[in-house]
């Protein structure tokens, strides 16, 4: 959060307090009156507004030369792509309703699968600019090298983890890739717009750590709504 804010020139302490609001209110709506009524309201409530809000930032990535910051945005993108996209995260590992860490650790896996092999075969093999105001260095052979690994791992973590199908493995894996690769393009142009190279310098050499979380962050509540549509699905 203090990457973040720093990023879109927030100085308000206010996300901080929305946070934990967000995170307890949330989990007593749908731990308390969401189990009373036998509805999970909250989770879907939250998901139809943080997609929602990343479908607008997936907008001004494309669209606008700059994306708008004025007061009131600020706010709306700190709660509902940064603080919901943790509340996701969680959510994804509790998703049986109950503590399953293979699910969160697959989509870690593919994230970190499809950033090595897109830069490995970026370097090596790529010629055809992805998005070259945003991230220069990014390319689309890039981006169809680290897809295709990814697939590959998701047939061994279907296969190991005893989770989900490979089937559903591997739309998950496809999932990771696009939607990781746009958040990690739109946090590039937060990035471009501070006129920074890294959201922070805690880790050496890697930036910071919304560097490293950006792609999970924005992914996750679509990983989520896989999730549960394969659930609905069956």
């Amino acid at each position: 959060m203090a990457e973040f804010k720093k990023l879109i020139h927030l100085k308000s302490l206010f996300p901080y307090v929305v946070f934990p609001i967000l995170y307890f209110g949330f989990s007593y709506w749908k731990n308390i009156l969401s189990s009373a009524s036998g509805l999970d309201e909250a989770t879907q409530i939250l998901l139809v507004i943080t997609i929602f809000v990343e479908l607008l930032l997936i907008k001004d990535l494309f669209s606008e030369k700059t994306i708008p910051l004025f007061e009131s945005k600020r706010f709306i993108i700190t709660t509902f792509y940064l603080s919901s996209g943790f509340v996701f995260l969680i959510l994804i590992a509790n998703f049986d309703e109950s503590f399953t860490p293979l699910y969160l650790l697959g989509a870690f896996i593919l994230v970190w699968v499809n950033d090595t092999f897109a830069f490995l075969v970026g370097k090596n093999f790529g010629k055809q600019k992805l998005f070259p105001s945003i991230s220069p260095k990014k390319t689309v052979e890039g981006f169809l090298g680290g897809l295709f690994f990814a697939c590959i791992a998701s047939y061994f973590i279907a296969e190991y983890t005893e989770t989900l199908n490979f089937t559903n493995w591997l739309i998950l894996a496809i999932i990771v890739s696009v939607f990781g690769t746009i958040g990690d393009l739109i946090e590039s142009k937060f990035k471009r717009q501070a006129k920074v190279k890294d959201s922070g310098v805690i880790m050496p050499g890697h930036g910071g750590l919304l560097d490293r979380l950006d792609s999970i962050i924005f992914a996750a509540p679509f990983i989520f709504m896989f999730l549960r549509l394969i659930t609905y699905v069956s």
